[in-house]
């Protein structure tokens, strides 16, 4: 649990104070590291609220990472069970 916790914390530096490849990096990390990692998904929608500009491509969605990280979280989820070594 302590270490959930540290993650969630340099996740949260890392939006607040890194590159945003960074806490890609580690959000993806998180997320096939422990079992359902929703502090990912909060954590990009804090990152679209704070820095996110509205994106033509998607038909002027405003929450893109929130929701790419949200089908990434149960993409992974899925994977993960479908696995046998995991």
């Amino acid at each position: 649990m302590a270490l959930r916790i540290l993650a969630f914390v340099v996740l949260l530096f890392s939006i607040l104070f890194l590159p945003f490849w960074v806490t890609v990096i580690l959000a993806l990390g998180g997320m096939i590291y422990f079992s359902v990692y929703w502090e990912a998904v909060a954590l990009f929608f804090l990152s679209d609220i704070l820095y996110g500009a509205q994106v033509e491509k998607f038909g002027g969605m405003l929450f893109v990472s929130f929701f790419i990280a949200l089908i990434v979280l149960l993409g992974l989820e899925v994977l993960k069970k479908k696995l046998k070594w995991y």
